[in-house]
């Protein structure tokens, strides 16, 4: 089941906040807003469950000055000054989305956990790229992708109907090869990255396939399919979803030390300090205990051939 990356922040949320949720104050928006605006209309019968200070709408976090509740007039602070605070971008929103009070894990943070997680796999995890190019008589480098961080194995197809890949090991990958042309490199490599065949018994006009490693895609829209954007399996969706709530849980554990001395010494005995530490290492020793997993399954999975590096 293909799965979005709103879909993810949800599933992130939920592992943090729990399966019955954490009952935020909320409202709604009554009418469109632009991303100029700095009033905006919510529903009047649940105004009240806006504060003044931070609210999120969408992926966006705005500060609010004051509300009429009559009317459901909210005005934000400081103008425009106080759209797209926090790092976060001020955005149009529509009839009836949803006015978070003072979210307890903003959307725009847990996406930038998630994507955060993603990067960090690479190298251990890694998606598989693939170029072909025909051999040419007396040529020596050939050029790659500007994605290719590393080639995994070359393989040329032989003469006749067989139509076999057999593996070439006398190859070498340069990630630094030269971007302009000149006597000695008549050809040069846009990219900076090229194969190198040596030794080759290669016949001319034979394609050569390169498999070659990169580095997964981090998501953007909330409607951007996991498996199709990174380029990872869809089982690797727990794996990310693990490291984004260990990346996010400390940020639970200081906040505790902003509360004033009478609140913390009454919420002690039912959230003890620590208790934000503990459940980020826990949710740390899954991530890395799923990360080894697909790291092995990855390298049993893919043999590679060697490579001549002399």
């Amino acid at each position: 089941m293909a799965v979005t990356f709103d879909q993810l922040v949800s599933r992130v949320k939920q592992q943090l906040l729990g399966y019955t949720r954490d009952q935020a104050s909320i409202s709604n928006l009554t009418a469109d807003m632009t991303s100029a605006d700095t009033v905006f209309m919510v529903d009047p019968e649940t105004v009240t469950n806006i504060s003044k200070g931070l609210v999120e709408i969408g992926d966006e976090l705005l500060l609010v000055k004051n509300y009429d509740r009559s009317t459901g007039t909210v005005t934000v602070t400081a103008g425009i000054n106080g759209r797209g605070v926090e790092g976060t971008t001020a955005a149009a929103h529509s009839n009836l989305a949803i006015v978070t009070d003072d979210p307890m894990y903003p959307r725009a943070r847990v996406k930038e956990a998630i994507n955060d997680t993603i990067n960090a796999t690479y190298p251990d995890l890694w998606v598989f790229g693939d170029t072909e190019f025909p051999k040419i008589a007396a040529r020596y480098e050939y050029p790659l992708p500007a994605d290719v961080e590393d080639v995994y194995k070359v393989t040329v197809n032989t003469i006749g109907p067989s139509a076999v890949w057999f593996p070439l090991s006398s190859w070498r990958f340069n990630p630094s090869a030269s971007t302009t042309s000149g006597q000695v490199k008549p050809t040069p490599a846009p990219t900076g990255k090229s194969l190198q065949i040596m030794r080759d018994f290669i016949v001319p006009g034979r394609n050569v396939r390169v498999e070659y490693i990169k580095k997964p895609n981090t998501l953007v829209n909330g409607t951007d399919d996991f498996a199709t954007t990174t380029g990872y399996p869809e089982r690797y969706i727990d794996l990310i979803t693990y490291g984004a709530c260990w990346r996010l849980l400390p940020a639970y554990e200081s906040a505790r030390l902003q509360q004033q001395a009478i609140e913390a010494t009454e919420r002690a005995p039912l959230v003890p300090t620590g208790a934000g530490s503990n459940a980020s290492k826990y949710y740390m020793a899954l991530y890395q205990q799923r990360l080894a997993e697909e790291r092995t399954r990855l390298q049993r999975l893919f043999d590679s051939y060697q490579t001549f590096n002399g």
